[in-house]
């Protein structure tokens, strides 16, 4: 289910919207290395509480596209390419990435209205929270039934949990407030009487 055997070719035509995540994210990550333009987009794209109070409210979203070294950008990429292609192929392009959008979003408005204002903070860790808890949600409706999903992803959920809190440095409110978004909205998603009508409409 998670194990990634396509071909380059075929994960890109297969899962575009993962795909162009990732290239997007890669993109900014190799454009902060570029002298006064890595300033600039940080500078315009951390989550910065004080500036979002001053009416920088694009920072809810810019974070989610911003890491803070090549580690933490690996980290999150490795994550959205592994787990990512399964709810994109679930969902669809569009709840796919209105998932993941919104979790990113709402990952940064709960930093922003629950850390004090000199807080700042970059990376797609909210987003991908919200991947799993939108997997949570599928599960919340047919765990019985799908019994390898929830033998794979309990344990990663649960471990991703410890680890946010457990590891320093670490913006535990945008990755809980992140899986609570993609669970909210994967609830309504995988709702079984929804889960019917958009099937019939692919």
């Amino acid at each position: 289910m998670f194990l990634r055997t396509e071909s380059f070719s075929q994960y890109i035509r297969l899962y575009p919207v993962v795909s162009t995540l990732i290239a997007i994210n890669v993109l900014i990550h190799i454009l902060s290395w570029v002298p006064g333009i890595g300033d600039q987009l940080f500078y315009y794209g951390v989550g910065y509480n004080y500036f979002i109070a001053n009416g920088d409210w694009w920072r809810f979203l810019t974070p989610v596209f911003l890491h803070g070294g090549m580690m933490h950008l690996l980290f999150n990429m490795f994550s959205l390419f592994l787990f990512g292609p399964e709810l994109e192929r679930l969902t669809g392009k569009v709840r796919f990435i209105t998932i993941y959008l919104l979790s990113g979003i709402f990952g940064s408005a709960a930093t922003y209205f629950l850390q004090p204002l000199d807080y700042s903070h970059v990376g797609a860790s909210g987003a991908i929270f919200g991947i799993f808890g939108a997997f949570g949600a599928l599960l919340y409706y047919g765990g019985r039934v799908l019994p390898q999903l929830r033998q794979i992803i309990l344990p990663i959920i649960a471990i991703s949990i410890v680890m946010t809190f457990l590891t320093p440095n670490v913006n535990a409110t945008a990755h809980i407030a992140g899986m609570i978004t993609g669970f909210l909205i994967g609830l309504s998603y995988f709702h079984p009487k929804r889960i019917v009508s958009w099937r019939a409409k692919k």
